[in-house]
């Protein structure tokens, strides 16, 4: 790869579980970083973020909000990227913030990689001008990164040979959430942990939590670790069933709090709708949780494998109580799928996602190398 490779990534915002990536890259010997940013904070967002100890610059926000989603538009990503020089770019979106870097680095010869979080089955909506861009652009890339075996089954849609495809997973500090102790002297048999909005399925776990209880023939507690627009529909449902279920409402929680709280629950609940990974199951996992998860995340086959940490149920509350009945009358059961998610959750580390970025970028870069002829797409 040459004795330095200057390395810049396109991304949004600075995501919490992508920054120890990044550090970690930048500390690889023969590269050099620049990781710039459309912004410092999309306006939904309540991270807390760890320090950006690497070579980074945001750009002028220029933010618009289409059907709720976010869309940055940074035409100074061109001079920021002249002024770096780069001999790779990673783009891990299709705004037009990062289709301006795809051009100039198509126009500049400079080695491209994509990276996505999403996955064959979280794209299958996407309309076809949207998959006609993507197409340009992959046919012009050097290699492609995802976060997990569902943006390698996307890639292969589209033709991308396996060779070409590299991984960087989701994350988080695995051993933060294994050694921290309870913030509570309080116990749990569930948590649910996320933003409480009706996509991720807030009151369908109280529901899981109800019909449980019926199940054991005791009252179950249940932990809400978010806040959102469904807080105050969960809080009067939650009154309402007050004889079978203890359900505490922690609010907002801050990145320190988190291992604490998942460690003084039983079991995970993560019914979303719709997630394209869904790190709240590492955090889960890493702190030992079995997990029940809709088959609508990318972890759900993944980092949650059916019957051995956790299981993949589709949206039915009597199936999600009948198996998480089982993990809580049965202590052995409970410590074979715990032992599994400690062991599953390792492989999703800091360390290994910045190891494939750069096997990415290195194997784009040979890709380009003087005599060598890339096959199309």
């Amino acid at each position: 790869m040459g004795f330095m490779t200057k390395l810049a990534i396109i991304t949004n915002e600075p995501p919490p579980y992508r920054i120890p990536v990044f550090q970690r890259v930048g500390k690889m010997s023969g590269i050099t970083l620049q990781v710039i940013f459309c912004a410092k904070r999309e306006p939904n967002r309540q991270w807390d973020l760890p320090p950006l100890d690497f070579d980074h610059r945001f750009l002028r926000e220029r933010i618009t909000t289409v059907n709720g989603r976010y869309i940055h538009n940074n035409p100074d990503v061109i001079p920021a990227l002249k002024q770096f020089a780069p001999d790779v770019i990673v783009n891990d979106g299709f705004n037009p913030t990062q289709l301006y870097a795809f051009a100039y680095a198509f126009m500049k010869g400079i080695a491209h990689v994509p990276l996505t979080d999403g996955t064959y089955q979280s794209e299958r909506v996407l309309s076809g001008i949207h998959r006609i861009v993507r197409r340009f652009v992959y046919a012009r890339s050097g290699a492609f990164l995802s976060a997990s075996e569902g943006g390698t089954r996307l890639y292969e849609s589209y033709g991308i040979p396996a060779e070409r495809c590299f991984k960087s997973y989701l994350c988080i500090d695995n051993d933060a959430y294994l050694h921290t102790p309870e913030t509570t002297q309080e116990k749990f048999d569930f948590i649910f942990c996320g933003r409480m909005v009706p996509e991720k399925g807030p009151l369908f776990a109280l529901n899981v939590a109800r019909e449980t209880a019926r199940r054991l023939g005791r009252k179950v507690r249940i932990i809400f670790a978010g806040a959102g627009s469904e807080d105050e529909r969960v809080r009067a449902a939650a009154s309402r069933m007050h004889d079978l279920v203890d359900a505490r409402f922690h609010g907002f929680a801050k990145q320190r709090e988190l291992p604490g709280l998942y460690r003084s629950a039983r079991v995970f609940l993560f019914p979303t709708h719709a997630d394209v990974w869904g790190v709240v199951a590492n955090e889960a996992c890493a702190a030992g949780l079995p997990v029940i998860v809709s088959p609508y995340a990318g972890v759900a086959g993944e980092l949650v494998q059916d019957g051995e940490n956790g299981f993949v149920c589709e949206l039915d509350a009597g199936l999600w109580a009948k198996r998480a009945a089982a993990l809580l009358m049965e202590p052995e059961e409970w410590e074979r799928f715990s032992r599994r998610s400690l062991s599953l959750v390792r492989e999703y580390s800091f360390e290994n996602a910045a190891s494939g970025l750069v096997d990415a970028c290195r194997f784009a870069l040979s890709e380009r190398a003087p005599g060598k002829v890339s096959k199309p797409i």
